[in-house]
C-alpha cells in the first residue's frame, strides 16, 4: 500500500498530488485559452491602449522573475556564506528559481507581437536595447541555476557547488538590476526615471523571494506530514522580516528623493495623494499590508513558533508585491507624459491627461498563468526528485550566526 506522507514524492500516489496536479492544469488551461484568443484577436480585447502598453500580465510577469531571482538568495546564503540551515534548502531554492523564472517569461511571450519568433528574441541582441540585455541574462540564468542544481543533487559534482554557487549569486544580482534598468532607464517617465530602481528591486527581490519560499516549504512539510524545527523557522522568519523592513525603506527613500526634485511634484502627488486606485494601493496594498502589517505578525512573540503566522506574514508580503508592481509599472504609466517641460500642451489625444486602465478578464487568465506555470513545474519537481530539506541539527549546534 502507498504511504500517503513520504519524503520522496516518486515513491507514492497520493490523491493530494492528483489533485494539485488538476488545479494546476485548469489555470494553465485557461491561460492557453487566453493566449491563444489575445494571440489571435490582438491585444483590442485587454484594456491596454496606447498609453498603457504594459498591462496586469505584465505584473504578473515582472513580480515572478523579479521573485525568482530572490527566491535563489536563500541557496546563495548556504553555499557562498555557509549558513548551514540554508544550506539544506538550496536545492529547493535552486528548482523554484527556475519554475518562477519560467512561468514569469511564459507571460512576456505575448508581448512579443509575434509568439512564434520566441526563438530570434533568444538568439539575437540590439545591445543598445536594455530589453535585450535582460534577455542575456534571463538564458544566462537558466544555465547557471541549471549547473548550480547539478553541482548540489550529484555527489561527484559536490566540490563546485561553491564556485557555481557563486556564480550565480553574482548573476541573480545582475538579473535583478536589468530587471529594474529597465524602468530606470526609461527617462521620459517620471514615475520611472531614477537610478534607485536597480537596487530598490533587488531588496524587493530578496524579500518576495524569501516569502515565496517560505510557502512553498510549509506546503512541503505538511504534504509529507512533519514539522518545520523552530530554530530554523526563526531565522527564516527574522531574515524575511528585514527584508521586509529595508524594502519598505527602499520605498521611503525613493519617494524623498522624487519629492527633492520640484519637477516630480506632480508624480508624487498623484501616486501618494490623487491618483485614486493607484493611491489606494501604493498606501494600503504595497506599505499596509505588504509591509506594516507583515512586520507586525513576524515581530510578535507567537510567530517564533507560528508555522501559520509566518505563513500568512509571508503571503501578505506577496500580495502587497503584486501591488507595488501594479503600481510601479500601471500607475507609472497611467501618469501622463511631459513631452515639453514648461510648456503647456493641447491636442487630441490625452495629453496631460491621465490614462484609464481596466484589466480584461482575458489579462486575469494570462497573469494568473505564470503562476500556474510555476505551480504545475513546483509539483511535478517535488515529487519526482528530493527536494525536501534534510536539516543536520548537529551542524546547526555548532553554527554560530
Amino acid at each position: 500500500m502507498a504511504n500517503e506522507n513520504c519524503i520522496n514524492q516518486g515513491n507514492c500516489r497520493t490523491p493530494q498530488f492528483l489533485m494539485l496536479l488538476g488545479a494546476g492544469g485548469l489555470v494553465v488551461l485557461g491561460t492557453l485559452f487566453a493566449f491563444f484568443t489575445l494571440e489571435h484577436h490582438g491585444h483590442v480585447l485587454t484594456g491596454m491602449n496606447n498609453q498603457v502598453v504594459w498591462g496586469l500580465p505584465h505584473v504578473f510577469a515582472v513580480f515572478l522573475i523579479v521573485a525568482a531571482s530572490g527566491v535563489l538568495n536563500v541557496a546563495s546564503i548556504g553555499s557562498v556564506f555557509g549558513k548551514q540551515v540554508y544550506k539544506a534548502r538550496a536545492p529547493l531554492s535552486g528548482m523554484l528559481a527556475l519554475a518562477m523564472l519560467a512561468g514569469g517569461l511564459a507571460v512576456l511571450v505575448l508581448d512579443l507581437g509575434r509568439p512564434d519568433r520566441l526563438i530570434v528574441a533568444m538568439t539575437h541582441y540590439n545591445f543598445k536595447s536594455i530589453f535585450a540585455w535582460n534577455m542575456l541574462f534571463y538564458n544566462g540564468f537558466f544555465a547557471i541555476v541549471g549547473l548550480y542544481l547539478l553541482t548540489l543533487m550529484d555527489r561527484k559534482l559536490k566540490a563546485y557547488s561553491k564556485p557555481v554557487g557563486f556564480a550565480a549569486f553574482l548573476w541573480r544580482l545582475a538579473l535583478t538590476t536589468a530587471t529594474g534598468s529597465i524602468f530606470g532607464f526609461l527617462v521620459a517617465r517620471a514615475g520611472y526615471n531614477s537610478a534607485l530602481m536597480a537596487p530598490m528591486f533587488i531588496i524587493f527581490s530578496f524579500a518576495y523571494g524569501l516569502a515565496a519560499f517560505l510557502l512553498v516549504q510549509t506546503a512541503m512539510y505538511l504534504w509529507n506530514g512533519l514539522t518545520l524545527d523552530e530554530r530554523v523557522l526563526a531565522r527564516m522568519k527574522t531574515l524575511l522580516a528585514v527584508f521586509v523592513a529595508a524594502s519598505l525603506y527602499f520605498t521611503v527613500v525613493f519617494h524623498l528623493t522624487n519629492l527633492y526634485f520640484a519637477k516630480q511634484w506632480d508624480y508624487e502627488r498623484f501616486i501618494l495623494l490623487e491618483g485614486g486606485v493607484y493611491t489606494t494601493l501604493f498606501w494600503v496594498g504595497q506599505i499596509l499590508v505588504g509591509g506594516l502589517i507583515p512586520l507586525a505578525i513576524l515581530f510578535s512573540p507567537g510567530s517564533r513558533k507560528s508555522l501559520a503566522l509566518v505563513s500568512l506574514a509571508s503571503l501578505l508580503v506577496i500580495i502587497g508585491g503584486h501591488a507595488q508592481m501594479y503600481v510601479t509599472i500601471v500607475g507609472g504609466q497611467a501618469f501622463p507624459l511631459d513631452m515639453f517641460p514648461g510648456y503647456e500642451m493641447s491636442s487630441s489625444f490625452h495629453d496631460g491627461v491621465v490614462a484609464g486602465y481596466t484589466p480584461s478578464g482575458w489579462e486575469i487568465l494570462l497573469g494568473m498563468g505564470g503562476i500556474g506555470i510555476a505551480f504545475l513545474a513546483t509539483v511535478v519537481a517535488v515529487r519526482a526528485f528530493k527536494f525536501m530539506p534534510q536539516d543536520d541539527f548537529s551542524a546547526l549546534e555548532c553554527e554560530k550566526d
